[in-house]
């Protein structure tokens, strides 16, 4: 019974990563975000606009229980996942939590090539979104950092690297 769990900032790639890390190992993989609209049957955007962060929060803390109990299985969190509630211990205890790392700079271009609205950024200028991603970044870093493994992804542009990213996980927790 195996359970990874990749955290890190919106942007830092963790579904991209997952999807190849499953690929390359045969376990399931589980994006806690798409896992919430499947269960809720809306989309998390819609979530936040109708019963807004907090509320959002409670559902994401109740999805997350569930999802983390599955066997075999890795599970890419929500940006904010491991900063509320007790939700970073939790995952800690769980399984091997693996940080993707990046820098403001490198998040701010992987959001803007992955053009998927987000609910924390929408509507602000490039200025205003550097600024908000660098200063969310330090809030949720001490969080972050209390997973067991962090891997650098700050080059996470293309398939090699990705392939990469993956084998660098693979090796960190011996698959």
């Amino acid at each position: 019974m195996r359970r990874i769990i990749l955290i890190g900032y919106m942007g830092s790639g963790k579904t991209t990563v997952g999807k190849a890390l499953s690929k390359e190992t045969g376990m399931m993989f589980y994006d806690l975000d798409w896992y919430i609209e499947s269960r809720m049957r809306k989309t998390v955007s819609q979530i936040f606009a109708e019963k807004g962060e907090e509320a959002f929060r409670k559902i994401e803390y109740n999805m997350l229980h569930e999802v983390a109990e599955f066997e075999d299985v890795i599970i890419s969190c929500g940006g904010g996942t491991p900063c509320f509630f007790d939700n970073m211990d939790y995952l800690n205890q769980q399984g091997d939590v693996v940080y993707l790392k990046a820098t403001p700079e490198t998040l701010y271009e992987h959001l803007l090539m992955a053009k998927i609205e987000r609910p924390l950024l929408k509507d602000k200028s490039p200025e205003e979104l550097i600024a908000y991603i660098t200063e969310h970044l330090k809030e949720r870093a001490p969080f972050y950092e209390k997973a067991h493994y962090t891997l650098d992804v700050n080059v996470l542009d293309n398939t090699d690297k990705i392939a990469t990213s993956v084998e660098r996980i693979k090796s960190l927790l011996s698959l």
